[in-house]
Parts: structure tokens; C-alpha cells; sequence
């Protein structure tokens, strides 16, 4: 019985590798994030959604890009990406309309497996929270760099049109 467990773990692993998770994949659990104090729930696939706290009002991610959010004033908003800050590339802040303010960073592990002792590397989130002050509509890029290498293009970019009103 044990082999055919393993046999059938073995199965999924493999069937799971390369594929992102579906967005309508439902959490299974929550695993501590290193960096914040928060939990992060965990999805059937092994990945663990974002860390980000429970006062943001939006969560723009990768799905959003090129695109146009609307938010509300008065709200904090959060921008997840995936990144590999372990190998040095870390997203940053390019371009922010001047109705937000920078309202802190977060990260953490994007699977389980990061969680496991001794693992190193692999891709993390990066969460920039933002505070949005007044109305108005401007584009929020980011862009993805070896901060160091001020002569090397950005390998990854991310904009979004964000349109705040009083009522959202």
C-alpha cells in the first residue's frame, strides 16, 4: 500500500510541475510567512497565495496587467508579483501616480517547498502596498532588476492604469 502511495504522490508531483496553480484552486490550509507574522493560505497544488494583510481593499496582480483598476479613496491596495529576489532580481517601483503614497513591502515563499529545511532559492512574492489618497488615474509600473546593474535592461515589466474615485 505504501508503494502505490508514493507511486501515486509521485504522479501528481510530476503532473503538477510547470503549470501555475488555477486562480480557482481553494486554500487547504495556511503556512507561517518568514517575513511577516501572518499565515498564507495554502492551496491543494502546494502554493501559497500571497501575504497580504487583511486591511487591503485590492489586490492587483499579473491578471491586471496592461489593464485599468478601479479603487477607492482612502483604501490601501497591493500589487502581487512573483519574483526571484534570491538571485539577486527584485521588483521596484519605476513610475507611481501622485495620488498614491507607498504604504510598505512584504514577500514571502510561493510553495511549500520553500518551507522545508534547508531549501534555498526558488520564486517569492513580492507585495508593495500602497495607500491611496486622493482621486485621480495614472499608470503604476514596476519593473524587475538586479538593483546593482544600473546598465542592464529590466528583464521583467508590469504596468497598470489605476483609477481612484471617492466611490470607487
Amino acid at each position: 500500500m505504501c508503494v502505490k502511495f508514493l507511486i501515486g504522490l509521485a504522479a501528481i508531483a510530476v503532473s503538477a510541475c510547470g503549470r501555475e496553480p488555477a486562480a480557482e484552486e481553494a486554500a487547504i490550509g495556511t503556512a507561517p510567512d518568514p517575513q511577516t507574522s501572518e499565515e498564507a493560505p495554502i492551496t491543494a497544488s502546494g502554493s501559497i497565495a500571497a501575504p497580504v494583510p487583511e486591511d487591503v481593499a485590492t489586490v492587483i496582480t499579473e491578471a491586471d496587467a496592461d489593464g485599468t483598476v478601479s479603487v477607492r479613496v482612502g483604501t490601501t491596495i497591493a500589487v502581487a508579483l512573483i519574483g526571484v529576489p534570491t538571485a539577486g532580481y527584485a521588483w521596484g517601483v519605476e513610475e507611481a501616480p501622485d495620488f498614491i503614497e507607498a504604504a510598505g513591502e512584504t514577500g514571502g515563499p510561493t510553495s511549500t517547498d520553500q518551507l522545508q529545511q534547508g531549501y534555498a532559492g526558488g520564486h517569492h512574492w513580492e507585495v508593495f502596498l500602497f495607500a491611496v489618497r486622493s482621486e485621480g488615474s495614472g499608470v503604476l509600473r514596476l519593473e524587475q532588476r538586479r538593483p546593482w546593474e544600473t546598465d542592464e535592461p529590466a528583464i521583467g515589466a508590469f504596468s497598470v492604469t489605476i483609477t481612484a474615485t471617492e466611490n470607487g
